[in-house]
């Protein structure tokens, strides 16, 4: 009866961890994170609020947008600085500009990346100095090194925020010269989801401005941009 008790213990232990097992296998659970683009906009122009804007003490540039404008709270003055104190004509601006919208409530947060190139010859003392004040880098190309030059790159953290298109669209369009080829900037979001045996939804979303944002009228530059 001891042995009989015993095996008929064992059977169904074995049996429970088979069970168990290809519970397991069924209910698989895995979690992963989804990139989800919220909005893409073509750039129109740089520059920066012709006047103050209420809830947004510290805006000082913006990225004037064929659909939106996207005022830079915090890195618009060391990209002022940048840009104001670079030869126009010798900066790249990284074409892939991309932004964390975190809860889609109209705040998003990034970087910007430019890059300066010159002839070595064409460098001056003072330009180091520049680039070592401002956290630039050394990057210089196989491509840069063939010709004789030399570039340095910039990477300013940004945080700001999404407004409507700027009032004098038109005017800017008009009166502005184009960049010398299409910039494009992206907003996008994460979701953490999990997947049960693979299965998933991916909800779309759109990107969301802030409720106390105004339409405004902007000040471009007074120097010509990536051209």
């Amino acid at each position: 009866t001891v042995i009989v008790g015993t095996s008929l213990a064992a059977l169904l232990a074995s049996s429970g961890c088979a069970t168990s097992s290809l519970l397991d296998s069924d209910s698989h659970t895995s979690t992963s994170t989804t990139k989800n683009v919220l909005s893409e906009d073509q750039i129109i122009a740089f520059g920066r609020p012709a006047q103050a804007l209420p809830k947004m003490p510290n805006a000082s540039m913006v990225i004037v947008g064929e659909k939106n404008s996207y005022v830079l709270t915090q890195g618009g003055t060391e990209m002022i600085s940048l840009l104001g104190s670079l030869t126009p004509k010798n900066i790249q601006v990284d074409n892939d500009m991309n932004f964390y919208v975190p809860n889609n409530d109209g705040y998003f947060q990034g970087e910007m990346k430019l890059s300066y190139a010159k002839l070595k010859d064409e460098f001056k003392r003072s330009d180091y100095q520049f680039f070592l004040q401002n956290s630039g880098k050394e990057c210089t190309s196989a491509s840069d090194q063939r010709i004789n030059a030399q570039r340095f790159c910039f990477s300013v953290p940004v945080k700001g925020a999404i407004y409507p298109q700027v009032s004098n669209l038109s005017m800017i369009q008009s009166n502005y010269r184009a960049l010398s080829k299409p910039y494009m900037v992206s907003f996008y979001s994460e979701t953490k989801q999990n997947h049960v045996s693979g299965s998933g939804a991916n909800t779309a979303q759109k990107l969301v401005l802030l409720p106390f944002a105004l339409a405004f009228d902007v000040v471009t530059f007074p120097f010509q941009l990536l051209e």
